[in-house]
This record gives structure tokens, sequence and C-alpha cells, in this order.
């Protein structure tokens, strides 16, 4: 005998992305999904996920944590219910999307250029001179179209007023599009009657765009590109290899490559091959030893003067680290006005920064409601989450925030959106985030939907792999959707 799945209710306050506030009543565009779950059981569900398990270990998609002594690689679960979004909140996300990424660009190449931002007072001068993702290198160089962040990826909320919120701009090596195409053809390859449901708009394209954009990033015609990796042990390098494969490009390390007469060459069978364009997936300061830590084994001697030379493309450009540094981040909007002379469609969350004084005193008297981030901080770790954290935890973090507090920013603690998820309980409410993932090249494109990630824990608002969390396949949808009669696993 097969038992019915039980849906539990989101919580009162919470905006779920499938049911209406705290009852099973389906969101409109969730009703064909909803009748069909309700014809499913727990069984077959747990028989999919199980297969879903299944294929991602023998693909190899796992990935290790640092600081783990047991150097155990883990699988990454990817949850079988999707999170889905309607093409007309998809096309305003899009738009804003290309907005914030246009403004990011143009802010780029305006401080290690003019500095008008600076000279308008808009953003202190310190802020972005002392920052220690600021490279000195790169003042003055002129990076082909003006294009420093390639590849971006928007980690976006929804708060439970149904609004979206920006939480960060990645711009440095933003990784997770592999898991976005992986949980998209597990999801086709496991429930091909949902995609006969609904008309999802594809995502499998995205390694040809990504080619394309890389390949118009260079100055000469038909580019070799190549993607530079730390290596094996990087916790990415399952992606870093998968993209590479589906791209057709060479997937190389520091020692690879070298530079001869101002131009990079790979190492190869047949001789040495010119590279134009280099897709790296390693932070600046280990990308030339000559230029950056001269202990760096993971780069290429040489290849600053090279990229200074104009004879080589880097994507993303150095530099571009200090967009994404969580003290610039509460600035965007401004950039937006400034740049573009336009109203920010995406919303910031509003942020205290710790380096001021006033921003300060306040977070110290709010510590048990905030969110405190470090702001160079990334896979959730360095943070403190109020709500959730103990006494004991929130006074040691208030000592740290007091030795160093401009290392620091704030934020309320939003209600994550939730989306149901197939857990041990049945198909529970757990609070998710999205990363679109924006190319820019000669213009902007965006694949629809990005990689939905999911804290698997019960009321966590921590969603990163490194903690716990899972992913989501994302699907946007046309909103004139036909149903097909229900008929579930």
């Amino acid at each position: 005998m097969t038992a019915s799945l039980k849906l539990i209710a989101p919580k009162e306050g919470v905006f779920d992305e499938m049911l209406e506030a705290g009852a099973l009543t389906p969101r409109e565009h969730y009703r064909p999904y909803a009748e069909w779950l309700a014809a499913s059981s727990a069984e077959a569900m747990a028989a999919k996920r199980a297969q879903a398990d299944l294929i991602f270990r023998r693909i190899g998609i796992t990935f290790s944590v640092y600081g783990d002594e047991s150097g155990t690689e883990r699988l990454i679960p990817s949850d079988v219910v999707p999170r889905i979004i309607t093409g007309t909140e998809w096309a305003r996300l899009e738009r804003g999307l290309i907005q914030r990424v246009t403004a990011i660009n143009r802010f780029l190449a305006d401080i290690y250029g003019p500095q008008e931002i600076l000279r308008a007072g808009l953003i202190p001068e310190d802020q972005i001179l002392a920052n220690d993702q600021y490279q000195v290198a790169m003042i003055g160089m002129k990076v082909p179209h003006d294009i420093y962040a390639h590849i971006v990826g928007v980690d976006i909320v929804r708060h439970n007023d149904g609004e979206y919120y920006v939480l960060e701009d990645n711009l440095r090596v933003p990784s997770g599009v592999s898991y976005m195409l992986s949980n998209r053809k597990m999801m086709m390859r496991l429930f091909p009657d949902l995609f006969r449901r609904y008309r999802v708009r594809p995502v499998e394209h995205y390694p040809a765009m990504l080619l394309r954009t890389l390949r118009s990033a260079a100055v000469v015609d038909d580019p070799v590109v190549v993607l530079l990796t730390p290596g094996r042990f990087n916790s990415a390098y399952f992606e870093h290899t998968f993209l590479a494969q589906q791209m057709g490009i060479e997937l190389v390390e520091g020692q690879d490559l070298f530079v001869k007469d101002g131009f990079v060459f790979m190492r190869t069978t047949s001789g040495p091959q010119r590279v134009d364009v280099i897709y790296r997936r390693l932070d600046d300061v280990f990308i030339d030893p000559l230029a950056f830590r001269p202990d760096s084994l993971l780069g290429v001697p040489g290849l600053m003067a090279a990229y200074r030379l104009g004879n080589v493309v880097i994507a993303n450009a150095v530099g571009t680290g200090v967009a994404d540094d969580k003290s610039i981040y509460p600035y965007v909007p401004e950039m937006v006005r400034f740049y573009l002379g336009e109203e920010p469609i995406l919303r910031n969350v509003p942020t205290w920064q710790c380096r001021r004084p006033d921003d300060l005193a306040h977070v110290l008297a709010h510590l048990p409601e905030l969110v405190v981030k470090e702001v160079h901080g990334a896979g959730g770790y360095g943070m403190l989450v109020g709500p959730t954290a103990s006494r004991d935890e929130i006074e040691a973090f208030r000592a740290v925030l007091q030795a160093n507090p401009g290392n620091y920013i704030a934020q309320p603690t939003l209600s994550l959106s939730s989306c149901p998820t197939f857990v041990d309980e049945g198909v529970a409410p757990r609070h998710i985030d999205l990363r679109p993932f924006v190319l820019v090249g000669r213009e902007v494109r965006i694949v629809p939907g990005g990689l939905t990630r999911v804290a698997l824990r019960r009321g966590s608002l921590v969603v990163n792999s490194s903690q716990g969390g899972g992913t989501k396949d994302t699907w946007v949808i046309d909103d004139d959707e036909p149903a097909e009669p229900a008929g579930g696993v």
C-alpha cells in the first residue's frame, strides 16, 4: 500500500512560492504542479530522489569544504520539487538585473579611470582606494569594450512582502551554474510528464552563450579561449571541468600556460598555442606571482604584463572584486542613478555599515535581531544570524565586531520566501534564494531562471551548500499555461 504525500502548509508571515499564506491553496501558476503532486505517492517521490542522488554521484557533482579535515567530497542534495517563476515576474527581474550589472560595469570602468563617482562624493574615497580588492595595477588600464565583469551571479531573495531584493553581487568567480544545468537535466530525465504540462524556458544553451560572451571579449578574430582552474583540490573543480567540456575549450592550470614576448601561450603536444581569452576561476592574488603573491603556484608568471599590453583578455577582469565587496553593495542603487540616470528596478536590502559609528551603535544594540556579515566573506562563513544564535554566540561575535567594525556590515533578518521541498516529514516549506547568471558581452544575456538554493534544515535561513544547503531546478514558464490532466508518480 502506498502512502500519499503529506503537504505541510507554510508559516504565517512567510511568502511561499507555491502556496497561499498559511494555507494549502496553490497559487495560479503552481496549480498544474499541485494537481500532479496530489496524485503522487511518498514512495514514488522518495525513489525519484534516490535516483537523482545516484545520477549526481555517477557524474561527479560533488564539492569539498575548506577546513574539512576528512577531505571527503560531499554530494549537493538536489530537491525534486521545482521552483516556478512566471514569465511576467521574470521579465521584471531580467530588466532589473541588466540595469544593475550595466551600472556595476560602468562603476568599475570609472574607479580605475576618471573616478567621477568619487569626485562627486557619492562613495567615500577610502572605501574604494583602501579596499583590499582594489587593484592599483588596473588604474588607467583600458579593458576591451569597458567590460570588467563578464559573468555575474546576483543573489536575490523574496521577502514576506512578495518583493524581490538583491542580497549581494558576485563578480570575482561566481559559481553554481553547473548545478543549475545538472538540475534541469536530472528533472527532465526523471519527470518528463511535468515538462509536457508546462512550457519551461530552456537553460541548456548557457555554455554556448558563455563561450559566445568570452569570444566576443577578444580583440582578435577566431580567439582561443581557455578556462584557468586552481586545480582539482578547489571546491568548485567539478564545475570547472564541466564548463570546459560543455564549451569545448581547454581546461588549464597555471603550469600549462607561459608568457613570451608579451603574449600568453598554452603548452600542447603539437607545440605552443597562443591564448587570447582566459576565463579564470581563481582570485586576483594568485594569477601572477610576479604581480601579486610571489608564493603563488597557481598562476602564470608575467600574465599581468601581457594583460596590460592588451594581448590577452581575462574574464572577469582583475580588480572586479571591489564591486562585490559587501561594503560597496549599499552604493549600487546610487551607481544606477549616477551612471544610467534611472531609478533602480531591483531593491537592495537595508544595510548598516559598521565602519560608521552611528551604524555600529545601532548594530551592537540590536545584534539578536540582525544578520551580520564579513565584507569579504562568502559561503556562509564569518557571519552571525542573530535570531538563531545563542546568547554566548552573540556575545562572542560582539567582541569580534567591536575589535574590527570596518570588516562587517549588518542587515535586517529577512523572512526569506519558502518553497515546498521533499524532506523526511513530507513536502514541507524550506527557505530559498535565487542566483541568476548574467553574461555581459556586446550585449547582456541571461538564461531564464538560475540556481535556486534551499536551506534544507527546518527554519534555517542559510542556503549555502557548505552549511547544509541544497539546490532546486528553477522553472521560468510562460504565463498562459494550458494544464493537462493530473497524474503523479
